[in-house]
């Protein structure tokens, strides 16, 4: 069963077997199982003043753990642990909801392809019972809607971003990316079911991001070419099955089926310029997970206890039994009995249900359009910019050199030279030196810079536009590129990821002056940056991407102003809060 813990304070809100406090930290490897070894060091940091107060439900390496996140799923949303949930919580859940949304329907609005093509497949699919796409109030087959939205939510790789690190809970720093995309699932299942308020909403939303964040944490996907939408998936499936009222078997069932039938590897990521599979590859896998979830309603049974199959990705990738585990060699012999046979999966899974530290608390903001791992770098401009006004005054032509320093992954994937000379949106936005000259050539050509960081990330903010086909082939983005060399900071920089992202940028002008930004760890939009006024910066994204879709901005601000305010929208609110009148947005050609 799982155990509740309180890393703050004691006694547990509800009975369970084991309360761990910070007067008895040898519980606490009782309570998380023997395939996890505390050093004194971590069971301290877990249970130091400065974390956040939370408690949690802890599934054991050696439990049915698909089963565990089906029970938990069904008691958060269904109100078991009650309501001590911080406000810190609840406001995140609201940011990056209506990020994501302002995201999805910009890009449908610029006509970009995959989810034009997926919101025209989906309105195909008529189901009078089923959820709607964005800008639309015709019902389609649940699943196919879900798709369409989450498409056009990740298209422009500019909402919310989890590297998957508590440092907080022992065991939890896998480091797999991950990102916001899975709120269509919830809105979903509240138009289906037409019974789900504001508030019942974005907790679905807070434990969908919890699942697929502690998942993240726990288990990294990337290390062995899986793409990250798997942890959302299973997250999909069980939240999606949650608000339907399947039994936690049928849930269980359904996450069997995601992981057994439905695993994308990244060659949809590979190579030098990429596809709409890359963008789109959430919203496939989800399409596929709720799927799943409406099968096993109807009676089809996956596999069961699939985190302890050891046929499945994670015990085939990190054995428990027979052999080692190793991210550099996965040990495969058919011969070895005992590495196929019964045994615990490869991790405990911490899950919040209360307090505030949950894992939406530790994703980051992407405070325009760029790569997330490009971050660091940006602010590092950002703060030369500011802080040198001869930088800016000297143009373009004064500048010989910009060095950028940075870590594994960053340096091998978005600072590769060969991504110098992208050839679609989606391949500049995974082009570092694509990213940082077109903020360049932003900023130069403003005329000013604003004396403020806010202000900065405000006025040069890269907009869908800074990678349409205009920007991509612009002569002055371009004419930096041969001027931007990528350093790889060893062991120092690497050590440091993913706590925060370090990155360093030495700037060197003709003339001989060098501007060097040192070390940025947490830059603006990071979950641990606390200099930027997020509120700020994100109305102005929010407008920015608005002004894109409605032709008066009190049209934008009335939608945004719904979104924020959904904790207290009604049922009938929830189920209509995507829809508005597609026929007169703002005519635009296609951005690509």
């Amino acid at each position: 069963k799982p155990f509740c813990i309180r890393a703050l304070g004691c006694p547990c809100a509800t009975a369970c077997p084991v309360c761990v406090n910070r007067s008895t930290p040898t519980m606490l490897s009782k309570v998380l199982g023997a395939a996890w070894q505390p050093s004194a060091r971590a069971v301290g940091r877990l249970l130091a003043g400065n974390t956040r107060s939370f408690a949690a439900v802890v599934l054991p390496a050696d439990s049915n753990q698909a089963l565990g996140i089906a029970n938990y799923a069904k008691d958060f949303i269904g109100g078991k642990y009650g309501d001590d949930i911080d406000a810190s919580v609840w406001e995140r859940i609201e940011q990056f909801h209506t990020d994501s949304v302002m995201c999805g329907i910009s890009a449908l609005a610029l006509k970009t392809n995959a989810p034009t093509v997926l919101r025209e497949e989906a309105l195909t699919y008529s189901d009078p019972k089923g959820a709607t796409v964005f800008g639309s109030s015709a019902k389609c087959a649940p699943e196919k809607a879900i798709c369409a939205n989450a498409s056009a939510v990740r298209e422009w790789d500019s909402n919310g971003t989890v590297f998957g690190y508590n440092p907080n809970i022992p065991g939890h720093t896998a480091g797999e990316f991950g990102h916001n995309d899975f709120y269509p699932v919830v809105m979903a299942a509240a138009q289906v079911t037409g019974q789900i308020d504001g508030k019942q909403a974005l907790l679905a939303m807070i434990a969908l991001d919890e699942i697929r964040g502690r998942l993240a944490e726990v288990f990294s996907l990337k290390s062995y070419k899986i793409d990250h939408v798997v942890h959302g998936a299973i997250a999909s499936a069980a939240v999606y099955g949650a608000l339907l009222g399947a039994s936690a078997e049928q849930i269980e069932s359904a996450i069997g089926m995601t992981v057994a039938h439905y695993v994308p590897f990244r060659a949809i990521r590979a190579g030098k310029q990429l596809s709409d599979s890359k963008g789109a590859s959430a919203a496939l896998s989800t399409e596929a997970a709720v799927l799943s979830m409406r099968r096993a309603m109807r009676g089809f049974v996956g596999p069961k206890d699939i985190f302890r199959n050891p046929e499945a990705i994670f015990r085939f990738f990190e054995p428990t039994t027979g052999t080692a585990a190793s991210q550099n060699s996965v040990d495969i012999a058919l011969v070895n009995k005992v590495r196929w046979g019964p045994g615990p999966s490869p991790f405990n899974i911490v899950l919040s249900h209360s307090g505030s530290d949950f894992a939406v608390c530790g994703m980051h903001f992407k405070l325009g359009l760029y790569e997330h791992q490009s971050a660091g770098a940006l602010e590092a401009i950002i703060y030369a910019l500011v802080h040198n006004p001869d930088f800016a005054a000297g143009g373009l032509g004064a500048i010989e050199n910009i060095n950028i320093v940075a870590y594994e992954p960053a340096f091998g994937i978005i600072g590769d030279p060969a991504k110098k000379d992208p050839k679609s949106r989606q391949s500049a936005d995974h082009s570092m030196a694509f990213i940082v000259s077109r903020l360049l050539v932003k900023a130069m050509k403003s005329g000013k810079v604003p004396s403020t960081m806010d202000a900065a990330w405000i006025e040069f903010m890269l907009s869908p536009y800074d990678y349409g086909k205009d920007a991509l082939y612009d002569a002055e983005t371009r004419s930096l590129f041969p001027r931007i060399t990528f350093e790889h900071g060893g062991a120092e920089f690497d050590a440091k990821y993913p706590d925060g992202i370090p990155t360093q940028v030495d700037i060197t002008l003709k003339g001989g002056k060098k501007i060097s930004s040192g070390m940025v760890m947490y830059p603006s939009g990071h979950a641990r940056n606390t200099s930027a006024d997020l509120k700020k910066i994100l109305e102005y994204k929010n407008r920015m991407l608005g002004d894109i879709v409605f032709a008066e901005r009190k049209v934008v601000d009335s939608f945004v102003g719904r979104l924020v305010s959904m904790k207290s929208a009604s049922a009938a609110e929830v189920g209509s809060l995507y829809d508005f009148d597609w026929s007169s947005i703002r005519s635009h050609p296609c951005i690509d």
